[in-house]
């Protein structure tokens, strides 16, 4: 049958037609009086009449014959008006009641863009952790219901990176087990169905060890994700993984293995597009500069070769460069003049000390190397530090056999023996002669202190005598 026999046959109908034509006028007319009531109500929430706004948007949802997208955009106003309010009872009330258009009234892909927006919104707005864990609970209630499994999985990790940010590990820790639940097979394995998943799980318990400084577990969930084979994850969450097996690296000192996971990391997260690349490329110029490795320049990769001329990076380049040739005065000075932008973050600033340590170690043993003794405090001059910190720094060096020489404490001079080994990464019997060390230098302030008693007992006893001898001729 031709596309014309169809219309006839529908045109013979005439009174099926007259009356599907007025209801669907009148649909068009209803229509029209929901989208405007629901802007007007929207004009009205920007003149700040709140209460007016909020009970015309009630009428757009009381309008709607049937649960709508007019009703489901309405109660998103209300819930953010509220929520902006501080009102968290009523929040809570009329969000209940749009989770309810999310089964049939709305797309599956609308509502979950419009759940995740809602969701982010109250996140950033309230400290108030009793009211979030309520919003999320509601939530993760109605998509138990509905069976939104994917929305449900992405809104525990949500709510696990909330707690995180938050340092809420006792909460996070209840998350994360029921998300290793959720990612797991009947009989306890990982389901490699949900990989990706399962590697965002790890990555947020493997951010809770590093913060917590549980290196045992890190290590162990560390190696585990490397060996998912089965996601294809963000390159976000390797980005993420790789920056905490870098710092789980540099706490055991192996600086090579740091700086291959930062590297990887930074490569992750400028993929990404994460602004986090940044900071990891100062971590991986530290591991570089730590790892003793001379010839390799961090930025000589294709990939680090564009934020050479980064301001933010500059400073660690031209602070890479001064190490790499152990000019210590051109170091220094860029701490000082940088010190805001490199120091403020905490991880930098705790291994920076070590960094400045061996960039000055070996520009001590270069310096001594000519003489056979040296003012300890000419020393700490040319290095602008404390003579009390230059004598800690010797006494390290000649632990770690770099220096044959010894402290003379009395006259404050470093004797040397043995012509020093520049450059010698050799120590010997480093923590036994560190402790001998120290009991030397604990007996001899001991001797002192005992030597200063002993003479000012002996004062008090010729004092004595002389009191008496006085008082016995008068």
């Amino acid at each position: 049958m031709s596309d014309d026999d169809d219309f006839m046959m529908e045109s013979d109908e005439e009174n099926y037609d007259f009356e599907y034509e007025d209801d669907d006028m009148a649909s068009n007319s209803s229509n029209v009086d929901i989208e405007n009531k629901y802007y007007n109500a929207k004009a009205l929430k920007e003149d700040d009449d709140i209460e007016p706004a909020i009970a015309e948007f009630l009428s757009v949802v009381e309008l709607e014959p049937e649960k709508g997208e007019w009703g489901f955009k309405a109660l998103k106003q209300i819930v953010k008006i509220l929520f902006h309010r501080g009102e968290h009872e009523r929040t809570l009330k009329y969000y209940d009641q749009l989770l309810t258009y999310t089964r049939t009234a709305v797309t599956r892909n609308y509502s979950e863009k419009s759940l995740n927006n809602i969701l982010d919104y109250v996140s950033a707005g309230t400290t108030d952790m009793a009211f979030m864990e309520r919003f999320y609970s509601t939530t993760l209630t109605a998509l138990q219901e509905t069976r939104n499994e994917r929305l449900w999985l992405k809104t525990n990790l949500k709510l696990a990176k909330l707690w995180l940010d938050r340092g809420e590990y006792g909460r996070l820790s209840k998350i994360l087990k029921v998300l290793h639940q959720a990612c797991q097979m009947d009989d306890g394995g990982d389901d490699q169905s949900k990989g990706t998943y399962l590697l965002e799980v790890y990555a947020l318990e493997i951010q809770m060890y590093t913060e917590t400084k549980n290196n045992k577990k890190l290590k162990e969930l560390y190696n585990r994700t490397l060996q998912v084979n089965s996601a294809i994850p963000h390159p976000r969450i390797m980005g993420v993984i790789r920056e905490c097996g870098g710092k789980m690296h540099m706490s055991e000192k192996q600086w090579e293995l740091a700086r291959k996971d930062f590297f990887e990391s930074f490569r992750n997260y400028d993929e990404a597009g994460s602004l986090q690349r940044i900071q990891v490329l100062k971590y991986l110029v530290l591991a570089v500069m730590l790892s003793n490795t001379d010839d390799i320049n961090p930025f000589d990769s294709q990939e680090t070769k564009p934020y050479k001329s980064n301001p933010q990076i500059a400073a660690m380049n031209s602070l890479v460069d001064a190490y790499q040739r152990s000019d210590i005065h051109e170091f220094q000075r860029i701490l000082r003049e940088n010190g805001s932008s490199i120091m403020s973050d905490a991880f930098m600033q705790f291994y920076i000390e070590d960094v400045l340590r061996r960039i000055r170690s070996k520009f001590v043993v270069s310096m001594i190397a000519p003489y056979s003794r040296i003012e300890i405090g000419h020393l700490a001059q040319m290095l602008n530090i404390r003579t009390e910190e230059m004598e800690d720094l010797l006494v390290m060096l000649i632990l770690d056999g770099q220096i044959q020489g010894k402290i003379d404490e009395v006259r404050g001079l470093l004797e040397i023996q043995v012509a020093p080994d520049i450059g010698t990464e050799e120590a010997v019997a480093g923590t036994e002669k560190r402790e001998q060390e120290q009991a030397r230098r604990t007996a001899a302030a001991h001797d002192m202190w005992f030597d200063t008693l002993e003479a000012w007992g002996g004062s008090v006893e010729r004092l004595s005598r002389t009191a008496l001898n006085t008082t016995a001729r008068a």
